[in-house]
Parts: C-alpha cells; structure tokens; sequence
C-alpha cells in the first residue's frame, strides 16, 4: 500500500516509524514531516491545513491510504474534501471532529449519550475549571481555585478570541486511552498517562504534553474494554445516530473520580506525546488496522501488545509554552539512540548538516523497558545525552507508576 501521513510533530514521526515496519507498505509519504520522519519516509512541502496541496498531493502519488495526524485540518474538514474524491481517510469528518473542536459540543453528546462527565457550570466561580470552547493546543485549560484564577483564565481566553465552557473541579489521576474507530465499532489501545503541566509536581500552565508513560498499572486490557464500553461505543453511537459516523481515532482523557471515571475531554485524533509511547508497544500491523478502520471493516480486530513498558519524555524549549526556539544546534540524537532509545521529532529542522530547533516541543525520548521504572531509567539516561541551548524537560515522568503506584477504576488512586 502507499500511504500519506499528514502532520510534522512527534506524533507524526511515531505514526510514520511504526507504519514503515509493515510488511502491508510499499510507499510512505509524509505532509509535510521533519528531519526524523525524512529517515523513514519522504516528505512533501505541503502543509496539513492546504487541504487542495493535500489532495493534489495524493492523487499525484496514487495514494492507498491517507493518514492524518493534527486535530486543525480535521476540524476544517480535510477528511471530507480527500474522501470526495474517492480516497480512503484515517480520519474524522468534520462533523464528527466537532468532537475535539467544540467542548460544547461534546458535553451534548455525553448526555445524550448517558456518558459520565464533569458538570457544565452557568457560572465562573471557584473551584471550577475553565476551558476554551474551541481548538487551543492542549492550552486552553485553565483550573481555578480562586476568584483571581478565574478572571486570569476568563482574561487569557478572552484574548485567543475563544467562547469559554465552565466545568465542575474534578480531583484524581488522569488517563488517555485510545480506541480505533470504524463508524461501528470501537477497538481499545494500551492505556497511556500524559503530563500536560510545564513543570515538575504538575505545577505551571498546561502544555501540549510534557511526557507520558504506558501501560497504566491497574489499567490493563479487562479495564481499558470496560472503559470503551463506557464511554467510547456510547458516543460512537450517538455520533452515528447524528449522522456524523466517527472514523478514525476517538481519544478520551479520562479523570478517575472517587465515584467512577468520567471525561474530562474528547481528541478526535491520536494524542501526542501518548502516541510516542503507545505505538512501541504495539505487536499488530498498525497499517493493517488504519486501513480496516477507514474502510468500516473493525469487527472483530483485538491488536496484540508487548508486555513490557514505555515512557517518553519531552524536551522543550525554554520559552515552551509561552514561546517556542529557533536556530539552536541539538546534539546527542544519534548517542541517545545508539543506547536503545527512541528519538521522536517534533519541532526540528536541517540547517545544512545541522540538526537545530524549530518549535516550542522539540523531541519526544522514549526509553522501553519489562516495566515502567525500567523504562523510566531508559527515557531518562538517553534524555542526559541530548543537549541543545535552553534545554527543559520535567524530572518526574512516570515517577509514581515507577514507585509502585496504580489506578483504579472505583477509587482516585491506590497503591
């Protein structure tokens, strides 16, 4: 098969890594990737919103299977004008992306769908957290305790031009699961945890993603089915009912209460960093199933796992989120991946034969392991061989997991 992935970040290099292992593959191509992605698969200079460029892109090269990865270009429709003209599409619609593009939205579907939710509040009153209705890069959550809280949150929002949802504060872990989607049916992964905080001890503004780990101790393939069933096939059903099929992957970050689990939010994509750390335990022919979800064929798929374990950590800019990083030469890829790990780019470029800087997130470090702290270990002594002028990334990636720690589906936390 010859396939297209849309997309330039580390959840599009993970994407193209693990569709390059497929015996299925015969062409990759990426719009319009990064240094990383250019050593598994050709790169294209089309951007993922030219949704024209896209398609000119895929017809040219006889594409079998278009695989997009980022949250904008499915949200404006993308999937709908490729499928138009007859191409296969991992991939919501626009219609069913609203998923992701509009918190209200998505609170409408889970209440008809009887899904368990944070509460939608009329007004912005500490405790409560206050979200942008509309697409933010994973920063648009804003969590008040305090009247001045709020009116920074109300203020920030205000100057992104975005409608505010008002949500009840809900306390416990947190937990991303992913579920193939074929407009039917719904096909859990391995259980992730991401760190969406900037700094160690979840302090400082949210980001898109500081590092994640899987599998989730206590969140095993028996609970992650059970959470499909509660909460993906639902809202698959109602989508469907709307006639707004899902297809492609439905993302729910989940908050695990003293009173069950509910949804914190819906991605209508792969989430990123959880997709650097979910695809390397993946046995199957992640090929072999995109290709079944895109043609509604899922039934009765079960994706096999490794055992073992993954963590992943980010190396960001020091501006990161506020700002982003430019120019600066990145050492110790090549040392770090000699050891063992994998080494996701996210924001890179080629400068010659320099490999610099080129956004706010700039590698994604995933370290493998028979369990987290092993994996814990191996993410960070290959982190101690990357250097590049600013460097930040947070200490405690999978720390708890690593000590022991597990979840459950019944209580905020065990262990």
């Amino acid at each position: 098969m010859r396939v297209l992935v849309v997309g330039s970040g580390g959840r599009e290099h993970a994407l193209a890594w693990k569709l390059a292992q497929s015996p299925l593959l015969t062409e990759l191509h990426v719009a319009p990737g990064n240094p990383g992605i250019a050593e598994v698969a050709e790169c294209h200079p089309i951007r993922a919103d030219d949704a024209e460029g896209v398609l000119g892109l895929s017809r040219s090269l006889g594409v079998d299977l278009v695989v997009i990865g980022p949250e904008a270009p499915l949200v404006i429709g993308l999937a709908d004008a490729l499928r138009r003209f007859g191409l296969l599409v991992f991939g919501p619609s626009a219609a069913s992306a609203r998923i992701e593009g509009s918190k209200g939205f998505a609170k409408d579907v889970m209440v008809s769908a009887g899904v368990p939710t944070a509460a939608r509040l009329a007004l912005a009153r500490p405790p409560c957290v206050v979200k942008a209705d509309g697409l933010a890069a994973g920063k648009g959550v804003f969590v008040c305790r305090t009247e001045d809280e709020v009116a920074e949150a109300l203020r920030a929002l205000r100057g992104v031009g975005s409608d505010v949802v008002v949500e009840e504060l809900l306390d416990g872990p947190e937990v991303s699961l992913f579920a193939l989607c074929d407009g039917s049916h719904a096909i859990p992964l391995v259980s992730a945890q991401d760190f969406k905080r900037a700094f160690d001890r979840d302090e400082g503004p949210n980001t898109g993603g500081m590092g994640a780990y899987a599998p989730v101790p206590g969140i095993a393939a028996t609970e992650a089915e059970a959470l499909v069933e509660q909460v993906h096939r639902p809202v698959l059903a109602e989508l469907a009912k709307r006639g707004a099929p899902f297809v492609g992957l439905l993302y729910a970050g989940l908050m695990l209460a003293d009173d069950g689990p509910r949804v914190l939010e819906f991605n209508c994509r792969f989430g990123d960093p959880e997709t650097q750390v979910v695809l390397p335990l993946l046995e199957s022919d992640l090929l072999a199933l995109l290709a079944a979800a895109s043609a509604g064929d899922l039934a009765g798929a079960s994706p096999s796992f490794a055992s073992s374990a993954a963590t992943t950590v980010v190396l960001a800019s020091g501006a990161y989120p506020e700002g982003s990083d430019r120019g600066s030469e990145i050492t110790g890829v090549e040392d770090a991946e000699a050891g063992g790990a994998l080494v996701f780019h996210a924001g890179t470029a080629r400068h010659g034969d320099r490999l610099v800087t080129n956004g706010g997130r700039i590698l994604a470090v995933t370290g493998l392991g028979e369990t987290v702290a092993a994996a814990r270990v191996a993410a960070y002594e290959a982190v101690g061989r990357v250097g590049f002028a600013g460097m930040r990334s947070r200490s405690d990636i999978a720390e708890a997991a690593a000590a022991g720690a597990t979840l459950s589906l019944h209580a905020s936390s065990e262990g």
